[in-house]
């Protein structure tokens, strides 16, 4: 641990969230997935929109791969102004953000079309917006697809196959309780280090999207998948709340159109990985389940109880009720 932090001060003494040379802004980008990720490919994508509406006046630098730390790291270098932006899962900044525990309610959305239309409304700008009072600036959501159980061991069709099973959860309370109310036994792991304890039996499965199953190779080792779809937790983008602002309205206007490209570009790229990913796990020999979903959907709503007369519980509300607007897939 203490080698790894000497390692992020010597990055740093380098790398400063934001740097102008010869009048050319360059906004230092971290997030912690690989280059075959559709989050790196927009954000590619992103640094040559801004390039384009500045005139090449701004331009961006990635650092792929958590080179700059944890998505709660990075979080904490915005926060100093020590990198511009990142992409962090909603459930890696609820600490810094209750708000955003909202995403972590299962079966809120009843399907893509309903999520992307709340995200879109003045309920996911307002989710959004809350991110300023942790000193940072959200610039907008990633699909990041749903998130379902696979095992090493033993198969998952209903709630009570969870029983007596270490499932790895990320860093949040919303995904903790989650997993033990389901009756699984919720372990809370790093991503990095989720290969090894799966290989090593220090957890029995794990949950999360089929591009993140599949590019991480947690398929190599887990036998099944089993598509519960229980949450569907978008990624987040942000930036440095004290970079941003010291950017001129110009500037902000442009990332901010170089964002929004990447978004529309990042949700393509989502959705043909996600087909993918599901196509080769099964060419690879897992068996991938498609359960009822009603006794996982029943063995959640205590959760939902226990949110009433929160912001939790009034989001919840504001959420299903537009279930009557949006039409269905």
């Amino acid at each position: 641990m203490f080698r790894k932090y000497i390692a992020l001060l010597s990055i740093l003494m380098v790398i400063t969230g934001c740097s102008s040379e010869d009048d050319v802004i360059n906004l230092r980008i971290g997030h912690a997935l690989d280059e075959q990720h559709s989050v790196h490919q927009a954000m590619v994508y992103m640094g040559e929109r801004l390039s384009y509406y500045s005139d090449n006046q701004m331009q961006i630098s990635l650092y792929p791969n958590a080179q700059l730390g944890s998505e709660r790291e990075m979080l904490e270098l915005l926060q100093i102004g020590s990198l511009a932006m990142t992409k962090v899962s909603a459930a890696a900044i609820e600490g810094f953000v209750p708000e955003m525990k909202i995403y972590g309610v299962p079966y809120l959305f009843r399907d893509n079309k309903h999520r992307w239309a709340v995200l879109q409304s003045d309920i996911g700008k307002t989710i959004l917006g809350a991110t300023d009072k942790a000193h940072l600036t959200g610039m907008g959501y990633y699909d990041a697809g749903s998130r379902s159980f696979y095992t090493s061991k033993q198969r998952v069709e209903t709630p009570s196959d969870l029983s007596g099973q270490k499932i790895r959860v990320m860093q949040s309370p919303s995904a903790v309780n989650m997993v033990n109310t389901m009756g699984g036994s919720a372990t809370p792991i790093s991503f990095g280090e989720l290969y090894t304890a799966l290989q090593q039996g220090v957890v029995d499965g794990a949950e999360n999207n089929p591009p993140s199953f599949f590019l991480s190779r947690h398929y190599e080792i887990s036998n099944y998948y089993v598509l519960d779809e229980h949450t569907s937790v978008p990624d987040v983008i942000v930036a440095s709340k004290h970079i941003f602002e010291n950017l001129t309205p110009q500037q902000q206007e442009w990332l901010q159109l170089a964002v929004d490209d990447s978004i529309e570009l990042q949700k393509r790229l989502w959705s043909e990985l996600e087909e993918r990913s599901l196509n080769e796990v099964k060419a690879a020999g897992v068996e991938v389940i498609y359960p009822d979903k009603q006794p996982f959907v029943d063995s959640v709503q205590s959760l939902y109880k226990s949110h009433e007369g929160t912001i939790i519980g009034e989001f919840i509300k504001q959420i299903k009720a537009m279930e009557q607007e949006v039409p269905n897939e």
